[in-house]
C-alpha cells in the first residue's frame, strides 16, 4: 500500500514539474491540510494561515522544476511553508525580544503540569491565544524542531530572546490550561 501511495505521489510530482495543472491540484489536495496546520500554528489565525498557504503553494509550484529528488517533496514543501509564514511575520515586524526583561527558565526543569493529559484541541486553541512572538518561537522549537540558536538566526533575535519567548509561552500556556493556577505565583 505504501509503495502504491509513494508511486502515485512520485507520479504527481513529476507531472507537476512538467506543468500539469491537474497533477498540481492533486498535490495541493494531498498536502494542503497538513501544511495549513503548520501555517495556522505559526500565524495564529485562519485568514493569515490561508494566505500563507496559498503563497507557499504558488512558490512551491513555481520552483518545483528545481526539485531533483521527488521523494523529499513533503519536507521541501514544509520548509517553503515555514519560510513563507516567517517572512510574513517579519514584514509585520512582530516583536521577538526578551519578554518582560526576565531570564528564561531552563527547559530541562521538571514541570508539575502535565500537558500530555490535555486534549490536543485545547492546547492548540491556547497556543493561538499566545502573543505572536512567543507563539512563533514555541512553534518553531516544539513543532518544527529548530533549536534556540537557529530560531535566533531565523528571526534575527538573540538566542537568549528565543529562550525567553519560549519560556514565556510555556508559562502562559500553563496559566491558561492548568486547572490549579495557584502553583504559579
Amino acid at each position: 500500500m505504501a509503495t502504491t501511495e509513494t508511486s502515485i505521489q512520485h507520479y504527481l510530482i513529476t507531472q507537476s514539474q512538467s506543468g500539469d495543472r491537474r497533477a498540481q491540484n492533486e498535490l495541493y489536495k494531498l498536502y494542503s491540510k497538513a501544511m495549513f496546520n503548520v501555517c495556522r500554528r505559526l500565524m495564529g489565525n485562519e485568514d493569515d494561515a490561508l494566505d500563507c498557504l496559498q503563497d507557499a503553494f504558488i512558490t512551491a509550484f513555481s520552483k518545483l522544476k528545481s526539485l531533483k529528488e521527488p521523494q523529499v517533496f513533503a519536507a521541501w514543501l514544509k520548509r517553503i511553508v515555514v519560510n513563507t509564514c516567517l517572512n510574513v511575520l517579519r514584514k509585520k515586524k512582530e516583536q521577538f525580544v526578551d519578554v518582560d526583561g526576565k531570564d528564561f527558565i531552563d527547559e530541562t526543569e521538571t514541570e508539575s503540569f502535565d500537558f500530555m493529559k490535555m486534549r490536543t484541541e485545547e492546547i492548540m486553541n491556547a497556543i493561538e491565544l499566545l502573543p505572536n512572538g512567543a507563539r512563533t518561537v514555541l512553534n518553531l522549537y516544539l513543532f518544527e524542531g529548530y533549536d534556540h540558536q537557529e530560531i535566533g538566526e531565523i528571526l534575527q533575535i538573540t538566542t537568549s530572546a528565543s529562550k525567553s519567548q519560549y519560556s514565556k509561552a510555556k508559562s502562559k500556556l500553563r496559566m491558561m490550561l492548568d486547572p490549579n493556577p495557584e502553583y504559579y505565583g
